[in-house]
């Protein structure tokens, strides 16, 4: 499985506003230079990302984007549902009836298991986590 940019680069753009730790709405343009990532782009992420309330915008010029939930609460796993519509490594993970081996699949419950626990795994790693210390999530336990 490969995450979209989409994915990688809404992780950052939030990551980027909880560091911020401010309640004034923040440009596009300045999250777009502190983060890397092209306006175009910025806007695109951040439709899925309000309409899910992680974010509120700000119209207006004193406008912007600010993010709504506590750190804390915001997981990598939730981000990546939102903009990935899900976290499977198959499409038959999901849906039963999407091939007609599923019921014998011998394969099939490998890719459940492994899903299940990438979803448990990005779950576990909330914004504040990074924000504490990137280089701090553990890899192994």
């Amino acid at each position: 499985m490969k995450l979209s940019a989409r994915s990688r680069y809404a992780t950052r753009l939030l990551l980027d506003l909880a560091l911020r730790e401010t309640d004034s709405p923040q440009r596009t343009t300045i999250l777009s230079e502190s983060t890397g990532i092209t306006v175009q782009f910025i806007e695109q992420i951040l439709r899925p990302l309000k309409k899910a309330e992680l974010i509120t915008s700000v119209r207006g010029a004193a406008g912007g984007h600010i993010l709504n939930q506590d750190p804390a609460k915001i997981t990598v796993g939730e981000i990546v549902r939102i903009m990935e519509g899900g976290i499977s490594l198959t499409d038959c993970v999901t849906d039963d009836g999407l091939c007609k081996r599923s019921p014998i699949c011998l394969t099939r419950k490998v890719w459940q298991r492994a899903s299940r626990v990438l979803e448990q795994e990005l779950d576990s790693i909330t914004l504040a986590d990074l924000m504490k210390d990137p280089d701090g999530i553990k890899l192994d336990d």
